[in-house]
């Protein structure tokens, strides 16, 4: 039986990729101490999960089915994007780091 055929949908349901992008994003946070080098992997994977995320929910609305994941996937994405931004600010805002000298 294909999965278009499959009334009951018995298919297990996959994992959305607005989660694994914001939750991509949220675990660079925790995993690298080098956050000089993870705002610039976590910046774009978040904001990749917002756009993805905004879309999957739309499409969830659409379908009337479950809008968990992709409002996980949303909050997961705007935490890791915060997060990046936040950092990016502080960076800008103290010009007396090593960094930037």
């Amino acid at each position: 039986m294909t999965p278009a055929d499959d009334p009951a949908g018995d298919r297990p349901e996959r994992m959305s990729l607005a989660v694994a992008f914001g939750g991509a994003s949220v675990a660079f946070w925790f995993c690298c101490p080098f956050w000089m080098l993870v705002w610039l992997l976590a910046l774009p994977l978040g904001l990749t999960g917002l756009v993805r995320g905004s879309i999957e929910y739309r499409a969830a609305s659409r379908r009337n089915t479950s809008r968990a994941q992709p409002l996980v996937g949303l909050v997961l994405s705007f935490v890791g994007t915060s997060a990046a931004v936040a950092y990016l600010i502080f960076l800008l805002t103290h010009p007396d780091l090593p960094i930037q000298g």
